[in-house]
């Protein structure tokens, strides 16, 4: 695990910092919506904007990749990211940084798609260690991310913005100096590649259960901090547990349950629970915080098994090149993390703070439905572990 190349030391750190642009804004989301004057559902645009565009640009990074070469793409992405990051932190009202942020997933597409190929092609010990670390780059970034925009955020909630535009410089020079020139891959990569992998059955239900996943995955992330009714710090504080634990079970956990249970079983088993936890918050939610608290930190536990096992079905399932899997695959799961956000805020300020959770186990359960119903085209990859 830690004898790899620095070419993946390298893109590892430069994806922690990444990642952690997804949690960042998540502390200030109330002050954001205070400077700026902007509801709950309007704040919510701040990640329905990135996710959008990192879903629909995930099928062009294939064939930006395989024109200009691994490297060229992820500086590109990086660059992309300091630019709109440093945009966002002088914005001065919600739909500039809306904008911003969407300009932002696009350079994260680029980067994140790009930087999991480049890990997998590679690392040493195969593709589940390269994904395991990947993973753990993952989890370390988003648990990150909430820390540095509470602690930053605590002081101007301009300056987490500022202070990811800065860490995205720092990994674009590491990367530029670190990773060997990377040579374009002889097979270009065509447009409708990602849409046509889709077509395999296997990663079709893979990338539809993940995307109702995302659904709950980020209706915790995205709506809670409008119901814990904590500052900065506090919320900051809270996401930290709650990504650290995602990241310790990403690295440590998911591979121990995966070999002893096998990959369709535990993702079932992970999703009844986090659909249980989903329901717990709904109930919890404006009855009593500290219990909201224990379960969005022990959903983090969850989230991290489960991000882990979703991105291993979605690289092996199929016979199609690894980065195009990939793309086709975070196209649609991305999707439930750009529509959870505004779904959630939207029925919040109509129905009540308890509907988003409740709507969120909904959707968990259409998810495992979706691996019941595909799991004889996933036991290929169940059957490997």
């Amino acid at each position: 695990m830690l004898k790899q190349p620095i070419a993946v030391w390298a893109t590892a750190i430069a994806a922690v910092f990444a990642f952690m642009g997804i949690g960042l804004v998540d502390p200030i989301l109330p002050a954001i919506a205070s400077n700026l004057k902007a509801s709950p559902s309007e704040v919510s645009l701040l990640f329905t904007s990135y996710f959008l565009v990192t879903a629909i640009a995930m099928l062009i990074t294939g064939w930006v990749s395989s024109r200009i070469g691994g490297k060229k793409t992820l500086l590109i992405g990086l660059a992309l990211i300091v630019v709109f990051a440093s945009l966002s932190g002088i914005s001065n009202t919600v739909g500039e940084l809306v904008g911003f942020r969407a300009g932002w997933g696009l350079g994260n597409a680029l980067f994140v798609a790009t930087a999991l190929a480049v890990i997998v092609g590679v690392a040493s010990g195969g593709t589940a260690t390269a994904i395991i670390l990947y993973e753990a780059a993952l989890g370390l970034g988003i648990s990150l991310g909430p820390l540095l925009g509470a602690l930053l955020g605590g002081w101007q909630w301009r300056a987490p913005f500022f202070g990811t535009a800065t860490a995205m410089a720092v990994a674009f020079i590491a990367c530029l100096v670190l990773l060997p020139k990377m040579a374009p891959p002889a097979v270009k990569t065509r447009l409708r590649d990602p849409l046509l992998a889709l077509g395999h059955k296997g990663l079709r239900f893979t990338a539809g259960s993940a995307l109702f996943y995302n659904f709950g995955f980020f209706t915790i992330l995205a709506f809670t901090p409008f119901i814990l009714g904590m500052d900065a710090y506090g919320i900051g504080a809270v996401f930290f547990g709650w990504g650290v634990c995602l990241a310790i079970t990403s690295v440590f956990v998911a591979p121990v349950l995966q070999r002893r249970f096998g990959t369709t079983q535990v993702v079932s088993a992970t999703l009844v629970l986090l659909a249980l936890v989903l329901i717990a918050i709904g109930f919890a939610a404006g009855h009593s915080v500290p219990l909201v608290v224990i379960l969005v930190i022990f959903s983090g536990a969850l989230l991290g098994i489960n991000n882990t096992l979703y991105t291993e079905l979605a690289m092996g399932v199929s016979d199609a090149p690894r980065p195009v899997a990939s793309a086709g695959y975070n196209f649609v799961r991305w999707m439930g993390g750009a529509l959870a956000p505004f779904i959630a805020a939207q029925l919040g300020e109509h129905f009540g703070e308890q509907v988003p959770f409740f709507v969120a186990a909904v959707a968990i359960v259409i998810g495992i439905a979706v691996v019941v119903l595909g799991r004889k085209h996933l036991a290929g990859v169940a059957s490997e572990h």
